[in-house]
């Protein structure tokens, strides 16, 4: 059976080569590039769009109370310009 220190040093060895490679600094620039172009794109978070609609519905359900509330009014009061 292979030694379990021989595995966990060539995984360590794997790990530093690869992050010291190319590849690691083409995956930054490409993680920047991406950011800055979304950030152009001028999006919103989830978290944001989510707290946004949660606002929107409870405006939503005010005005839906307000409307019921003028309608129950408006047959007990006499129209505006009856003389």
């Amino acid at each position: 059976m292979p030694d379990p220190k021989i595995f966990e040093e060539f995984c360590a060895r794997l790990s530093a080569l690869i992050a010291a490679s190319p590849a690691a600094d083409i995956e930054k620039n490409a993680r920047a590039l991406l950011s800055g172009f979304f950030a152009r794109l001028d999006l919103v978070s989830r978290e944001e769009f989510d707290i946004q609609a949660q606002v929107l519905q409870r405006t939503r359900e005010k005005i839906d109370a307000l409307e019921k509330r003028l309608e129950r009014l408006e047959p007990a009061s006499e129209p505006i310009g009856a003389e």
